[in-house]
């Protein structure tokens, strides 16, 4: 497998790193394209998402638990 690789994207209008798996990167693309939003706008909503937590996470953490919970969703 792969080592994590870092990409640089805006994020509610300022610049951030994220270092990712190859295979993460893969499936948030995916997901992006199937919700019909760039990948900095997906990025953004799951971002959202993390701050509103008690003990949010980082974000690549944040990141991966999303893509996980929505691949066990659409197992359901």
């Amino acid at each position: 497998m792969a080592g994590p690789v870092k990409r640089s994207m805006m994020i509610a209008g300022h610049a951030t790193s994220i270092s990712l798996e190859p295979i993460f990167w893969d499936a948030l693309r995916d997901a992006a394209d199937a919700e019909g939003l760039p990948l900095n706008a997906l990025v953004a909503r799951i971002d959202a998402g993390r701050i509103e937590a008690a003990d949010p996470a980082n974000l690549a953490s944040a990141i991966r638990v999303w893509l996980m919970e929505r691949a066990l969703d659409r197992r359901a």
